[in-house]
């Protein structure tokens, strides 16, 4: 027996109660639905929802109907405890356990994990005829990021937006629109992760401890760098 923590453990330690798992706002949704002209009574799915940070503003869809889907179990008793049965909430894959058909499917900051080509491929086979998908993806804001925008992403590579439209291209997307999102997205995700970090600054466990410091050097790193680093929200639908 050990009482040191995994990774993981210490890192929902810190996010099991934050609102939401990246950056993003209500206007985030309203231009997607906007942009994709999607209607009421729309079907929708939120894939990677997380703790429902956006299933709110999916909701203002009148008449709609949400689908969250997300591979964490804890996440997905959250959606079920705050909106009952107003939405369907599934433990799963967004890749392997999607059905259909939706007017709609929503993916904040998801995609990177499998690749928007992958996502987009097997989502095209869930949308309704006219559906489309509006998704988040971290992105550099320049050409010749410094060595710190370099380091905020801590190693991982991010796809400039000609690589993301090619990827969009070769799933057989066209993409309608495209913005980059707002610092208030940033600190909509920052400002209570802040707040948690402070709230857990005596926690004994090293692990934890580690984790608090990385999301404080998160935090530092977006305020320094946010002006070179980001991410680009699009509105694609099959071509």
């Amino acid at each position: 027996m050990t009482d040191r923590m995994t990774h993981w453990e210490a890192f929902f330690t810190l996010h099991r109660d934050l609102p939401r798992e990246g950056p993003g706002v209500p206007e985030d949704i309203a231009w997607a639905v906007q942009t994709l002209g999607i209607q009421p009574g729309a079907r929708v799915l939120d894939a990677a929802s997380g703790p429902g940070g956006d299933i709110p503003a999916l909701l203002d869809i009148p008449a709609a109907h949400v689908t969250a889907i997300d591979t964490t179990g804890h996440f997905v008793e959250a959606v079920r405890d705050r909106f009952k049965d107003k939405v369907t909430a599934i433990h799963g894959s967004m890749i392997e356990d999607i059905e259909g058909p939706y007017d709609l499917i929503w993916c904040a900051g998801a995609v990177y994990f499998e690749g928007i080509e992958t996502c987009l491929t097997r989502w095209q086979g869930a949308l309704a005829p006219g559906g489309g998908v509006a998704f988040t993806d971290p992105c550099n804001l320049t050409g010749t990021p410094s060595e710190g925008a370099v380091a905020f992403w801590d190693g991982d590579p991010v796809q400039s937006d000609a690589d993301a439209r090619a990827a969009i291209a070769a799933a057989g997307y066209t993409v309608i629109a495209d913005r980059v999102l707002s610092d208030a997205a940033w600190e909509a995700y920052y400002t209570p992760m802040e707040a948690r970090i402070a709230a857990l600054a005596d926690h004994p466990a090293p692990e934890v401890q580690e984790t608090l410091t990385n999301g404080r050097a998160e935090i530092k790193g977006w305020r320094n760098h946010r002006h070179e680093v980001g991410y680009r929200q699009y509105a694609v639908r099959p071509a």
